[in-house]
């Protein structure tokens, strides 16, 4: 099967769409099929395609206004040229927004069926940064997802706002997550004493320091007496977030094995973003044995199982955050049942299995157009 990913986001930018869309490549050149990556240009070449699993085509891009991290893709005949150039199967759409809709034109133009992969709550951004633009946000969301022949929701919540949006053809495919990389056996008595000296639990969130993310929610939890909290990320938020967060530790953008040795090291993840379609590091702290605080919104509804792998709380609820996580660190034992619990049931989760589920949905949507195919 010949598949051009046209995504947002790939490495080295370092985010939800980013990984998925890495993960997607590599498995599908795994399997013996023939990806090609479309994305948005970097900054400045570095070399990271080099390693890719695939070839991997840039489009010239310049960075949002006040979020440089985001680069949106310019105006280019390079998505056309490289869909056709690779004489694609199928168009896989990973959070089509501005480089995805030109992808998702040339595929029509092509007479090439597309699947669109949900993975960004457009809507929610709009209500965090301008106050408003929710019903834009979802015309949009629903005009693009509805040109598809397959829309994928990450989650059942996600599933659930599209079809009552009035998105057709929505169907379920979760993320899967590395349980090789992340597990508990990585915990780093080293690391914990440099993080936490005094022996205090450590408290941890991992992820965009972003207005949506709402990582302020955590001042609560950072004055708990005889808790260290570490913030692990970068983003615009930062500079407010160290005023917000006093005695937590900023650790910056970590990725790979160090990755892995922090989310062990934790006695208790947090986030609390409200807006998350699935939320990548929720999973990646359940593999590492960690138990999760996280709001009763959107994908974690999908992964927390209250009262057994962690606590779910009330989105935008900085108390309820605080009292969460009171009532783990006081419990050693709670802590560690349900940070076993919490690996036990991500273990099946693999980016393999849900690799092949993707495999599945394309076979599914090519069968429906069996001239095309052809």
């Amino acid at each position: 099967m010949r598949v051009v990913i046209v995504t947002e986001s790939f490495p080295p930018d370092v985010n939800g769409v980013a990984h998925c869309a890495l993960q997607t490549a590599r498995h599908l050149v795994e399997r013996g099929h023939a990806p090609v990556v479309v994305a948005p240009a970097t900054a400045a070449g570095d070399g990271t395609d080099a390693l890719a699993p695939c070839p991997v085509v840039r489009i010239p891009s310049l960075p949002l206004p006040g979020y440089p991290q985001v680069r949106v893709a310019l105006p280019s005949r390079r998505v056309a040229a490289a869909i056709a150039a690779h004489r694609a199967d199928i168009v896989h759409l990973a959070s089509p927004f501005v480089l995805g809709v030109r992808g998702m034109a040339a595929a029509g133009r092509l007479g090439i069926p597309a699947v669109a992969v949900y993975q960004t709550d457009l809507a929610g951004y709009a209500r965090t940064y301008m106050g408003a633009g929710e019903a834009t946000a979802w015309r949009r969301i629903r005009s693009v997802h509805a040109a598809a022949d397959l829309t994928l929701a990450p989650s059942g919540a996600a599933l659930r706002d599209l079809e009552a949006h009035g998105v057709p053809r929505v169907r379920l495919w979760p993320r899967g997550v590395d349980t090789d990389r992340f597990r508990p056996s990585h915990r780093d008595d080293a690391l914990r004493r440099e993080l936490a000296p005094g022996g205090e639990p450590i408290v941890g969130y991992v992820g965009r320091l972003a207005p949506e993310k709402q990582v302020e929610l955590l001042a609560g939890a950072c004055s708990l007496d005889g808790v260290r909290l570490v913030v692990v990320g970068d983003g615009p938020s930062l500079p407010g977030l160290g005023q917000a967060l006093p005695g937590a530790v900023f650790l910056g953008r970590r990725t790979g094995g160090e990755l892995a040795r922090i989310f062990a090291s934790l006695d208790v993840f947090v986030h609390t973003g409200p807006y998350e379609t699935f939320c990548q590091t929720v999973q990646e702290a359940m593999a590492s044995g960690v138990p999760v605080v996280a709001p009763a919104a959107g994908g974690p509804l999908d992964l927390v199982a209250h009262g057994r792998t962690g606590l779910l709380v009330p989105p935008r609820d900085a108390t309820a955050v605080r009292d969460a996580v009171r009532a783990l660190v006081a419990d050693p034992g709670i802590r560690a049942e349900y940070g076993a619990e919490a690996r036990r049931a991500v273990e099946g989760r693999t980016w393999a299995a849900v690799g092949d589920q993707l495999i599945g949905h394309y076979t599914d949507v090519l069968a429906r157009r069996p001239v095309v195919a052809a």
